[in-house]
């Protein structure tokens, strides 16, 4: 069986946007006890991850270590159409994931304890992103 399903998120710009919860709603919602559960963002200037969901300070050093890694506004970058952010964008994106598999059991991705499903929005302004979802098990 497969289902596919495109989840829109309205960011309020650069950060961390926790989506494990529709995600997982997501999956129950397919009556599929085991399974993939592949996601896919359509952008190229944001990304996902599966990170740390019990302590905000993870994201703050994860934000803190690749603003040193991508400083926005280097002036190496000629690709500067939409801001000092545009380039930088680009680049934390190819650095990170645009695309996520996780196995399902039971009717839920089988996430660990401390494990959480993200948006990590690149750029500073505010943007309207999808996520497809598409779903395939028994």
């Amino acid at each position: 069986m497969y289902k596919q399903e495109i989840l829109t998120i309205e960011t309020a710009g650069r950060g961390v946007y926790d989506l494990t919860e529709r995600i997982q709603d997501t999956v129950a919602t397919a009556d599929i006890s085991v399974g993939i559960c592949h996601l896919l963002i359509r952008h190229t200037s944001a990304s996902l991850m599966i990170s740390e969901n019990a302590d905000a300070a993870v994201m703050r050093d994860l934000e803190s270590f690749m603003s040193r890694q991508v400083p926005d506004g280097d002036p190496m970058y000629t690709h500067t159409q939409e801001g000092p952010d545009d380039m930088s964008a680009h680049v934390r994106s190819i650095l990170t994931q645009v695309d996520l598999n996780l196995p399902i059991t039971n009717g839920s991705c089988a996430l660990g304890t401390w494990q959480g499903i993200y948006l990590w929005e690149h750029r500073h302004a505010p943007h309207t992103r999808s996520v497809v979802v598409t779903l395939h098990g028994e």
